[in-house]
């Protein structure tokens, strides 16, 4: 299985290289200026006192890759394009560059940051806050979903910072309840998803809001051609910073696969798991909505507590879930790939892909919930007949070996 090509695979990573290479060389020698400074240590980047405090009291010893390379630059003020893997800190990269260049006495909005889901949002948001904790910064989530009226109050009372989705954004800019006079730093973070999720137009009509000269940050696990080009209409001369593909290597994270040859077989084998799920916190991943609803009927009636969440549930609702696993009262969260990116709870130490992802890149956005900043965390692919080619593409995507899973999983958590 592992060896051969098969036919037809979804994933061709040398069209993808291409195309890359195809839009850098073109004329992306002039547009992009690279970044090479490497800082071994958050007290070597001239950030500001306080700054550092709220960093260290957050938890951060050293900074990963992305934040060796990608403090300063923001901190200067270029413009920059980040790419690296999911849980490597890109959110405190893009925060610590924020919070260092904000003027305090000022209580205006000085910096938007976009993302895709409100799930997300809300997690830069509480980032934003913890490392600003120091430094008095005021920040607030605007996200669909929540009183129209209490957002524009909470704006009219004066913020530094706006975290948010860009229909509810934009929806405030229209209305003239976010000022865009004193914004000066703008940053779309998960910027690949956000282009595939349809919201292009409004980011657009957002930045035509916004004033002429202003920093931007692109943020993004993976650099689709349309994310760079989305780039050049509104970047000066970028820094772009790249953890390469290949680098996008899952480390600390052992992945498995079980062969369940047929579908009506997983729920069985998830049953078999599920002693092993409950001593940790688990999420499983499956590609419907209606399935995460049927999963959760067939744990539920099997007496297994399950939580789950999906798109179609009201943010409330979802609120709630969400805690009650962040609080580790419910320990497997059954859901869909639209939360993926907005699930950042530190405990989750193994990822189950009940259903492989459609697309490769959402495999990086799933399993690296486990094992964030270097922790330990298993990740578990059930793979029937059907998706042999869909995990030989995660493979060579990855450059990594899936492996069977062994018998002995407890032991490895």
């Amino acid at each position: 299985m592992a060896g051969v090509t098969p036919e037809g695979s979804q994933f061709d990573a040398r069209q993808y290289d291409a195309k890359m290479t195809e839009l850098l060389s073109t004329d992306g020698q002039d547009f992009f200026t690279s970044y090479d400074e490497v800082y071994d240590s958050f007290d070597a980047m001239g950030l500001q006192e306080n700054l550092l405090r709220g960093i260290y009291a957050y938890g951060f010893e050293k900074p990963s890759a992305i934040q060796q390379r990608g403090i300063v630059p923001f901190c200067k003020g270029l413009d920059v394009i980040q790419q690296a893997q999911s849980g490597t800190g890109k959110t405190a990269t893009f925060c610590s560059g924020i919070l260092q260049q904000l003027n305090y006495e000022l209580l205006e909005c000085q910096a938007l940051v976009l993302a895709p889901t409100r799930e997300l949002a809300q997690q830069i948001e509480k980032v934003m806050r913890a490392l600003g904790d120091y430094l008095g910064v005021k920040v607030h989530a605007c996200v669909g979903g929540t009183s129209v009226r209490e957002d524009q109050r909470i704006l009219s009372s004066g913020v530094h910072v706006v975290v948010g989705t860009p229909g509810r954004v934009f929806d405030m800019l229209r209305r003239q309840s976010l000022r865009p006079d004193y914004i000066r730093m703008f940053v779309l973070d998960e910027a690949d998803e956000m282009l595939s999720r349809g919201f292009k137009d409004q980011i657009y009509d957002i930045f035509q809001l916004l004033p002429s000269k202003i920093q931007v940050g692109v943020f993004s696990a993976t650099m689709p051609p349309e994310a760079l080009e989305i780039t050049r209409k509104f970047m000066n001369k970028p820094v772009r910073i790249l953890v390469k593909r290949d680098e996008l290597t899952l480390e600390g994270i052992k992945q498995f696969y079980v062969n369940v040859e047929r579908e009506e077989w997983k729920l069985e084998t998830l049953c078999d798991l599920y002693e092993t799920l409950a001593i940790t916190q688990s999420v499983i991943f499956v590609n419907t909505r209606r399935k995460v609803d049927w999963l959760t009927d067939k744990m539920r009636s099997r007496d297994h507590t399950v939580s789950a969440t999906h798109g179609d549930m009201d943010q409330n609702t979802r609120d709630i879930i969400m805690r009650e696993f962040r609080s580790g009262s419910s320990r497997v969260l059954i859901t869909t790939d639209l939360l993926a990116r907005g699930i950042d709870v530190q405990q989750v130490s193994l990822v189950i892909n009940y259903d492989l992802p459609t697309q490769p890149e959402n495999y990086l956005h799933r399993i690296g919930r486990s094992g964030r900043f270097g922790r330990k965390g298993v990740a578990i692919n059930f793979v029937t007949r059907d998706d042999e080619r869909m995990l030989f593409d995660i493979q060579r995507f990855y450059n990594v070996v899936i492996e069977e899973l062994p018998s002995n999983v407890a032991d490895l958590l």
